[in-house]
């Protein structure tokens, strides 16, 4: 099944195993072993937010040290944090990043997904008529 999931999506095997284990790791899939074995989602997936599992892989969500909620980190080179316009439209940037991700679950994904999909097929059925 991973190996399936690789190919359909384009995904290097080695960098999806690695995901797969971080997110087992983190509670958020379990695994089986064997011929019947894979990996399943540990809760329902309108329970995880894509936010929480980038977070989990990724780290902060922030593009810059300064503008992390945890984490945060000074950069060496300000004069003053509280004034930087960098610093400033950076947190912008974070939360409106987080307001997204937070508020998309995985079942929000599956669904934009199945949904483009069956769009892109009526739109290639239409061409194949014409």
């Amino acid at each position: 099944m991973v190996h399936e999931v690789a190919t359909e999506e384009s995904i290097p095997l080695k960098f999806l195993q690695a995901i797969l284990l971080e997110l087992r790791n983190r509670g958020v899939v379990t695994s089986k072993k064997g011929r019947a074995g894979g990996y399943e989602l540990s809760r329902p997936p309108a329970d995880i937010t894509v936010g929480s599992v980038i977070r989990m892989i990724e780290g902060p969500l922030a593009p810059l040290p300064c503008a992390r909620e945890t984490n945060y980190r000074r950069c060496d080179e300000c004069k003053d944090e509280m004034t930087c316009g960098t610093r400033i439209v950076m947190r912008r940037v974070r939360d409106a990043m987080a307001h997204i991700l937070d508020s998309t679950t995985l079942a929000d994904v599956i669904h934009e997904t199945d949904q483009a999909k069956e769009a892109e097929a009526r739109t290639s059925a239409a061409t194949f008529q014409i």
